[in-house]
């Protein structure tokens, strides 16, 4: 595929779109930027007195604004002797101001009205977001603001958090991302920034009385934080004028010290290094092959793209691609291909490619043979048709662009202001302006044998001399090889099947829209209930002005909710129809289709979208394959040997995410265990497979939603389709929706043994009943229990990275949960600091106004009615509901009325009883000692469930 990811250094992984390619912005006057001819949303693009550049999106119809600042600083400038630097100033610039001076208000502000606030640290940028109700911009705004203009860095809590970065680090110890990112820095040249450690911990962030940590923090945002480098989006509700006037007075506040990004001129990898090969040692799993070419920076180019352009046919997953060659053969399950990273003075581009046991054996011929299709599309690749292609795609995308989640759209656009000029700053990711074919050949001249870095991960150590990363202990060999060994010898009948693209039938000619207006909910347009028959609810929408549609069929089977071995066959039945669908619906992927074919409690769900236009042929194809999927014995082989690696790495993911899926396990009712289905996946057989194939849809529930941009007509002649492919000889059968099995009466204690240095703590306080009042109650909990939880917790006692309380909801059934990944507390200190909290936090509850919990339940409700921007948000409503059985389709209001009507006596008798007394509570810890989770599950099942 088109890898459509950029991965920059930092505390976290960033995914970006690859189309952030970085120019210098002019500083100018107020414009408009360029927008899509679907955007309802006014924009105003300025810049301060003190060079800060601000975009202002007024948008009428939000319900929740949100900002975002961006600073031209990152993990690449933090001093050699101060790795984790940039990242610690993230930390420490939320923890209050000279107006706001205490540490927590900023948060609590935020999650008070409704809204959610973050931060990251990339290689070269350092990103501050929030969301917030619409109403409450301004006072946000004057917080927000804060923050960069007079923090105070108090110096009582630098210890503090510099605990707390350690504590993210060290809950990452096990995390195979931050290794093998690890030693690909230890593979890069290390008078290149990238090189460098950018978490940081107690080590790199010590603090004594020879050098003082604060010292040096202050020093470092002295010279590093500037206005000049600093970009801004506001979005909300408020005219342009009235959101101006809020943010020129706070934001000019912010001193201009005159300063530049840095430059990373250094090259990422000393040419003399290359070829080489560097082996990592993964602990879970991964099986990986990553081809790492470092080439010019492509910042400069983002109007015609060349990146773009090479990266599509590379990652192209089409007939005789070279991902298509590759999995027939067994080889490689999955490729992706794009700009790895882009300095400004140096990028990557990077072809990775997932592995089969098989593939890493014969790692040689996937090598030579990715070198084949790179020179095929050097001899032949570069033609206008291609380019056209993707520019007119890239023109539809765009005129129909819907509008994103705010916080996600203001994070983007802070970052993309940076490096795009002000009248791109909308468009940027969709130009394509120029056919530049010597720019494709260029980029396409760095694609050669003797300039790549090949890395490969898989579990097994590779080799006998092996060298160590310095923080996270990772296993790797880099090994400097000859150009000639890249490309070794492919066998002629491989070669012979890659092929460039055809023509993509798939992109829409028909964009108009259907006659007639939205409507609000679906109606029944089939009942079924009868032999043949399919439940059929429609709505047609043409609010959004985008010529879309979603279709969603539901095939419920009793046969696959049977046991752990029916869910594990249900799965390998998917991924072998996913695997016979891939080469031949790439395009209609390309062309704006989407689709996608999984299996679930109750059976198996195909759902397709994307313009309505071809919509019907990609259904159909689908329905082909499911009706008679084609299961070789070399795809059953390669599909239950990642499945059995998929539940075997579960038990390598961290103790928080084990434990949250143990307690569901638990608890749902049909659900089945990893050790359950693993024993099932070892033991199933290609024979079992095929007879099950066969048999799934003896019996079935079936029901279609069709929404968006269809006419009735064509709804129901995709019944037709469905019917006749797949349920010509099923039987009608009702297969019920799974419930919640209720605890027993008090504390159930459940102990598993995970393998990882950090402790696990998840407090599952479960309601009553799932009725709307109960389900409003745990709601409005959730919302006045969590920020305070956090601050007490995480913030004053440092108990673990990982801490939040949660609405804990499971199919409708209210709870609430806290929990806690700790490095250093045991589950008993953990548990004993929640009861703590639990019984200080009863006498706030009871002292909290009227107003105050006002303000709590209207951040509830405006999260519950916030305005759906997509087609895909209201199908995903609407699909909901219908699983739920609930077809009056008003659940949220209905919840949202039960929000209004909470009663503070009764909230304060629920939290008594759930949080204090904790009279149906279940609680999971990890130790690394033997458990009782089997015991235990065992008796959970045998309750009933919740009503």
């Amino acid at each position: 595929m088109l890898n459509r990811t950029v991965h920059h250094s930092g505390w976290v992984t960033v995914v970006l779109t690859c189309f952030f390619l970085l120019v210098s912005v002019v500083a100018q006057a107020a414009v408009s930027p360029a927008k899509s001819p679907n955007d309802q949303s006014d924009y105003r693009y300025l810049e301060l007195d003190n060079e800060l550049k601000v975009l202002l999106v007024s948008n009428p119809d939000a319900d929740m604004a949100a900002a975002s600042l961006d600073v031209a600083v990152g993990s690449g400038d933090d001093p050699t002797d101060r790795e984790g630097l940039s990242h610690f100033l993230e930390h420490m610039l939320f923890l209050g101001t000279e107006k706001y001076p205490d540490a927590g208000e900023y948060q609590q502000f935020i999650k008070s009205h409704g809204g959610s606030h973050n931060a990251f640290t990339a290689f070269q940028d350092t990103n501050y977001f929030f969301d917030v109700q619409a109403d409450q911009l301004e006072p946000a705004l004057d917080r927000f603001a804060q923050q960069f203009s007079a923090p105070l860095f108090t110096a009582e809590l630098v210890e503090r958090e510099r605990r707390a970065v350690h504590s993210e680090y060290s809950s990452a110890l096990k995390d195979d991302g931050r290794r093998i990112y690890s030693a690909k820095k230890a593979a890069a040249n290390p008078e290149h920034a990238y090189s460098q450690f950018a978490v940081g911990n107690l080590t790199t962030l010590d603090d004594t009385d020879q050098r003082p940590l604060r010292a040096d923090l202050l020093e470092f945002w002295r010279n590093h934080y500037s206005s000049d480098v600093m970009t801004l989006v506001v979005m909300g509700p408020q005219p342009l004028e009235e959101l101006e006037a809020m943010v020129r007075p706070r934001f000019a506040e912010i001193e201009n010290r005159n300063l530049a990004p840095k430059e990373h001129t250094a090259p990422l990898f000393k040419r003399e290094n290359l070829p080489a090969i560097l082996q990592v040692q993964a602990l879970k799993d991964i099986r990986r092959l990553t081809l790492t070419f470092p080439i010019p920076s492509q910042q400069d180019h983002y109007k015609s793209k060349p990146d773009h352009y090479v990266a599509n046919l590379l990652g192209h997953e089409g007939p005789g691609s070279l991902l298509d060659v590759l999995k027939r053969q067994g080889l490689v399950e999955s490729l992706s291909a794009g700009i790895g990273m882009d300095t400004g003075s140096n990028a990557t581009l990077e072809i990775s490619m997932a592995l089969t046991p098989e593939g890493l054996a014969q790692r040689d011929v996937i090598q030579a043979l990715t070198f084949d299709y790179i020179d095929l599309v050097r001899s032949k690749g570069i033609n206008r048709q291609y380019f056209e292609e993707m520019q007119k795609l890239a023109e539809i995308s765009f005129r129909f662009r819907e509008q994103p989640n705010p916080i996600q759209l203001v994070s983007r656009l802070s970052m993309q202001m940076h490096h795009v000029d002000p009248e791109d700053v909308l468009r940027a990711p969709w130009v394509m302006e120029n056919y530049t074919p010597a720019r494709y050949l260029e980029l396409l001249n760095h694609l050669t044998p003797d300039n790549v870095l090949i890395t490969v991960v898989a579990p097994e150590e590779p080799a006998p001399e092996v060298e160590r990363t310095t923080w996270y202990d990772t296993v790797y060999s880099l090994t400097p090889i000859a150009p000639a060994s890249v490309t070794g010898t492919v066998p002629e009948a491989l070669a012979n099947q890659l092929a460039l693209p055809d023509a993509n039938p798939f992109i829409p000619e028909e964009l108009g829209m259907v006659a007639g207006a939205s409507m609000e909910q679906p109606i029944q347009l089939t009942k079924g209930n009868s032999a043949g028959d399919i439940e059929l609810w429609y709505a047609r929408n043409t609010e959004f002005k985008t010529p879309r549609a979603n279709v969603y069929l539901s095939l419920r089977s009793p046969g696959a909710r049977a046991s752990a071995r029916s869910q594990v066959l249900t799965q390998l039945l998917v991924d072998a129809i996913n695997t016979n669908l891939n080469a031949w619906a790439y395009p209609a992927q390309l062309a704006g289709l989407d689709y996608a074919v999984y299996n679930h409690l109750r059976g198996v769900t195909i759902r397709v979208g994307g313009y309505s236009d071809n919509l019907h042929l990609l259904m159909s194809r689908i329905l082909s394959q499911f009706a008679a999927p084609t299961i070789t014995e070399q795809r059953f082989n390669i599909a239950r040997r990642q499945l059995i690696d998929e539940l075997r790495n579960q038990s390598l993911e961290r103790p928080v995410q084990q434990a949250s899926t143990v307690l569901q396990s638990a608890l749902i009712e049909g659900a089945w265990t990893v050790e359950e289905k693993l024993e099932a996946a070892e033991a199933v057989t290609l024979d079992e497979l095929e007879r099950f194939a066969k048999v799934l849809l003896e019996q079935v529930d079936p029901v279609m939603l069709a929404h968006g941009n269809l006419t009735e007509a064509s709804a129901l002649n995709l019944t037709r389709f469905a019917e006749a492919l797949v349920l010509q000889e099923s039987a009608p059968i009702e297969v019920p929706r799974s419930g919640v099995h209720t605890l027993p009466p008090g504390l159930t204690d459940l102990r598993m043994q995970v393998d990882h240095p950090d402790t696990g703590y998840a407090l599952y306080l479960q309601g009553n009943s799932t009725t709307f009042a109960e389900r409003a109650g745990y709601r409005l909990l959730a919302q006045i229990v969590s920020a305070p939880f956090y601050e007490q917790i995480r913030t004053q006692q440092q108990l673990g990275y990982v801490v939040y309380a949660t609405s804990y909801e499971i199919l409708e059934t209210p709870a609430l949960g806290f929990i806690v990944q700790s490095p250093s507390a045991t589950a008993e200190e953990i548990d004993t600091a929640t009861r703590e909290f639990s019984q200080a936090f009863a006498d706030t509850l009871q002292q909290m106004t009227e107003a105050e919990l006002e303000r709590e339940k209207q951040a509830v409700i405006s999260g519950l009615l916030e305005r759906e921007r997509s087609l895909g948000d209201i199908s995903e409503r609407f699909w909901r509901e219908i699983d739920r059985g609930e077809t009056d389709f008003n659940s949220r209001q209905q919840l949202a009325d039960a929000v209004r009507e909470v009663d503070h006596a009764d909230l304060i008798a629920s939290y008594e009883s759930a949080v204090i007394e904790r009279s149906k509570a279940l609680k999971v810890i990890t130790t690394d000692e033997p458990g009782n989770m089997k015991a235990v599950i065992e008796q959970l099942r045998e309750r009933p469930t919740v009503e």
